[in-house]
């Protein structure tokens, strides 16, 4: 740095000088460029020390049956479903079945509604969300209108067997995945036999295709008189019909479900 002068005049002049020149502010001895050094973070407050985080709790493991193979599970509810001598005993092997994870998302088991004496026995796919809520099959709008349905031909669940290929419901209402029905066929398959009616009625695509065997969609099949074989060797006449659901969500084609429930009358009544 150079010399400052001794005198005070000489000092003033000098000092004039830079003002004039611009310069305004006296930092350091040696000049930096201020635009090129990072600006510095004002210091936080230190508040008091934040719990350590805590790991999210795990899901519920599912049981080791429902973890298992699709096949192996499948060959579980076969061999229960088998040992069942009454209607009272599936359903109580049902409740205790872990090996569809369906059962552990769902409220409740559908397992059934009606009389398992009647003569006219209907199966639909899998249970909404009144249908878990309540813990039977068709409770809710599509049920209302199954029984307005049934009405019309002078029936009602006093007189019908009610039930689902699938007897827990999805969540959100999804559609049931092809290794959910395996697995619970074998206990659809049982009800049927031990219910024994004289009259199958396929609610829908998914229960048709599933009992019947038909690679056809419903408006293919419905109205047309099956055969349901069950695995103790006898025989049920089966009609596929439209889903009161999708008879909701279409209401032109409530035409056909009425055609589909006549024909079931005319059978009843030994003219079909």
């Amino acid at each position: 740095m150079q010399d400052l002068p001794s005198d005070r005049d000489a000092i003033q002049a000098l000092l004039d000088f830079h003002v004039e020149a611009g310069v305004d502010l006296a930092l350091d001895e040696t000049p930096h460029n201020r635009f090129a050094e990072p600006k510095a973070e004002p210091a936080k407050p230190q508040g008091p020390k934040a719990p350590p985080a805590q790991p999210a709790p795990s899901p519920r493991a599912l049981p080791k049956a429902a973890a298992s193979a699709p096949e192996e599970v499948a060959g579980m509810a076969r061999e229960q479903a088998r040992h069942a001598q009454s209607l009272e005993e599936l359903e109580a092997i049902l409740a205790g079945f872990d090996g569809c994870a369906l059962k552990f998302s769902a409220k409740n088991l559908a397992f059934a509604d009606g009389n398992p004496e009647g003569r006219v026995m209907l199966v639909g796919e899998a249970p909404g969300a009144d249908e878990d809520r309540i813990g039977k099959p068709f409770m809710g709008r599509s049920g209302q209108l199954l029984d307005r349905m049934l009405a019309t031909i002078g029936l009602d669940r006093t007189q019908v067997y009610v039930a689902n290929i699938v007897p827990w419901r999805p969540p959100g209402n999804r559609t049931p995945t092809p290794q959910e029905i395996a697995i619970c066929k074998p206990f659809i398959a049982r009800q049927i036999e031990l219910a024994s009616p004289e009259f199958l009625l396929c609610l829908g695509g998914p229960a048709a295709q599933n009992l019947l065997g038909t690679k056809e969609g419903i408006l293919r099949t419905r109205g047309r008189w099956f055969t349901y074989k069950a695995e103790d060797g006898r025989e049920i006449k089966a009609l596929p019909t439209l889903h009161p659901a999708y008879l909701l969500r279409q209401p032109l084609q409530k035409r056909l479900g009425w055609r589909d429930f006549q024909a079931l009358r005319r059978a009843l009544d030994g003219r079909e």
